[in-house]
């Protein structure tokens, strides 16, 4: 029999479980060893290294690809292509995008296992894609700045390719359009002033958030969502928590000079109804056991205490009294948690 392969954290969480269910009596001795016997710490986390690799050579090839436009015979032809018609640019574009789905769907099913090499080819599909609805939209460009029409297009078009190709890469892509759709359709209805029914950037996506996490909820039960659920809860929460966490900084102003003559402590009801929100998420992931929901309100409560932290005392606190205090707070915390997994572990 094969032994499982497991790195050093991992093991030991397993030699620490099957050494709590041997003292309870749980298991005899002969069975933990059998269970000690079926795995083995590995030597090197190499898919980490794979995953990594990946990314270092998709970053490479970019700044290959610049150092070549940089090289006076590659300018010369780019000179040339000055006057392809954006049309056939964006037909380009889009039958590469199709090679590269074809090819990263193909390989997919081949070979499964090498996860990061075709989520690097699915990617480069996404960016030919990027640049196919670009030029699309440059040929069809009609001086309006309705440029916002663009990243609605991509919603739609990454949509369908992501539940086509069953892929939570190119979903990603769809949310992160939908989410730039939402923000330049907001500045264009107002001809790009700063406030939009009232709301300047950061609240208008506090808004958007709470929509995002709303429809996930409503739509948890729909079997073509259930790929997709997990990563747009949390896609959504993120667009919440980074806009209120925004928000507790800057307040409702529109723009970075008024805020510059504003005083930090005139923000402070913003950070109140942020913290609030934070506990609100906490308490219901406690209560119904969502450990996403959990997670974003602990961490992001905590990012808005220390925030004011450090906005209100920074200027006025002696450095060394500062950090002190800081570090004694973090200690505590610490303290605190570590009681809590004590507790969870002796009643687990």
């Amino acid at each position: 029999m094969s032994k499982l392969n497991l790195d050093k954290q991992e093991s030991e969480f397993l030699n620490n479980a099957i050494k709590h269910w041997e003292e309870d009596h749980l298991i005899d001795a002969g069975l933990a060893q059998n269970l000690r016997n079926s795995y083995e710490v590995k030597g090197f986390d190499w898919m980490r290294l794979a995953k990594y690799s990946f990314w270092i050579a998709l970053f490479c090839g970019a700044i290959a690809i610049g150092s070549l436009i940089i090289d006076d015979r590659i300018i010369n032809w780019l000179k040339s292509l000055y006057y392809t018609p954006d049309i056939m640019i964006s037909i380009g574009a889009g039958i590469m995008a199709v090679v590269a789905f074809y090819f990263g769907r193909r390989w997919e099913m081949k070979y499964p296992e090498k996860v990061f090499s075709n989520e690097a080819i699915i990617f480069t599909g996404v960016l030919f894609t990027a640049c196919c609805i670009a030029y699309l939209g440059k040929t069809f460009d009609n001086g309006s700045g309705h440029f916002s029409l663009l990243f609605l297009l991509s919603v739609f078009v990454y949509g369908f390719l992501g539940s086509r190709l069953d892929s939570r890469l190119i979903w990603l892509f769809a949310l992160v359009s939908l989410g730039s759709w939402f923000g330049t359709e907001t500045g264009y209805q107002t001809r790009w002033s700063d406030y939009f029914l009232g709301m300047n950037y950061p609240l208008r996506f506090v808004l958007f958030g709470f929509i995002l996490v709303a429809a996930c909820y409503i739509l948890k039960k729909q079997k073509w969502f259930q790929r997709f659920w997990e990563l747009t809860y949390i896609v959504g929460l993120l667009y919440l928590f980074m806009s209120l966490w925004l928000l507790s900084i800057f307040g409702n102003l529109g723009n970075i000079d008024s805020w510059w003559h504003v005083k930090q402590i005139s923000f402070f009801y913003w950070g109140i109804i942020s913290g609030v929100i934070a506990a609100c998420f906490l308490f219901i992931g406690l209560k119904t056991k969502d450990v996403i929901a959990r997670e974003f309100g602990i961490t992001f409560l905590l990012i808005f205490i220390y925030t004011k932290y450090f906005e209100y005392f920074w200027d006025h606190t002696n450095k060394t009294l500062f950090f002190s205090i800081l570090g004694l707070s973090f200690w505590l915390i610490g303290r605190k948690a570590e009681r809590i997994w004590n507790f969870s572990s002796r009643n687990s």
